[in-house]
């Protein structure tokens, strides 16, 4: 029996490619991302019982909302997938008010907001998935913010996994590596920025062209893994990296 599965961050890259491959599947996904248009592409892409929510996870009340909306079509979720998030590198000098309260607000406060908002509808039994980054330990120069805020996501999961475990709700993290599919073309941070954080990045013996990238379509393998985990196994933390093979 398929699973009722929300993926926030769902209209492009890693969430995008779980949508498709979860609603291929078998399993009923509810769509969220700020930017009501591309969620709802991929959702009409899908065709029904799919759907899209808009929903900014760094928005507490837009995120009440969001799950407000996804309780009115199904009040029972069997799964929250935490795939959200902003990924930009800046020193701290140069880090403006914006872009500090954004990754704080998206990387951080963004899984926790949605992780509160869905517990009542796990009804019993459930599984929270947060994604997390490599570079909580690879520790990338310029990218300390996002860095921290996955590190902080690894830690509050940990917990969370031993509070809410008498409430039959499992939390594993997946911290992934680099990834792309055929329509990822690069970044949209400035030029000056991108050629700087590979120069830093050089600097410690980090060459971005040489580390290996996995596809989207082979990670979503491992959560399809995840998500089938029998009941009595806890995972606690997959780590996952691209392969030169």
């Amino acid at each position: 029996m398929g699973k009722v599965v929300v993926v926030t961050g769902a209209g492009d890259g890693l969430g995008r490619a779980l949508a498709r491959r979860l609603a291929a599947d078998g399993d009923t996904v509810v769509l969220l991302g700020r930017t009501l248009s591309k969620v709802q592409a991929i959702a009409d892409e899908l065709g029904a019982p799919h759907f899209a929510v808009e929903c900014d996870v760094g928005d507490p009340d837009k995120v009440r909302a969001a799950f407000a909306k996804v309780a009115e079509r199904h009040p029972k979720i069997d799964v929250l997938i935490n795939n959200a998030g902003v990924f930009e590198p800046f020193t701290l000098a140069e880090a403006s008010d914006a872009q500090i309260l954004t990754a704080l607000n998206t990387n951080l406060a963004g899984p926790i907001f949605c992780a509160r908002a869905a517990l009542p509808l796990f009804g019993g039994a459930g599984h929270i998935i947060n994604v997390t980054s490599e570079s909580v330990n690879v520790r990338m120069p310029m990218l300390w913010m996002y860095a921290g805020t996955k590190a902080g996501v690894e830690f509050v999961s940990d917990m969370w996994s031993r509070e809410l475990e008498s409430a039959g709700v499992r939390v594993t993290v997946v911290r992934a590596g680099q990834m792309m599919d055929e329509t990822k073309t690069g970044t949209n941070w400035p030029m000056e920025v991108a050629v700087r954080f590979a120069q830093e990045n050089a600097k410690v013996g980090l060459n971005l062209r040489e580390r290996p990238i996995s596809h989207y379509r082979s990670v979503t393998d491992a959560f399809r893994a995840v998500l089938d985990m029998p009941a009595d196994l806890h995972v606690g933390l997959v780590t996952l990296s691209g392969s030169r093979r």
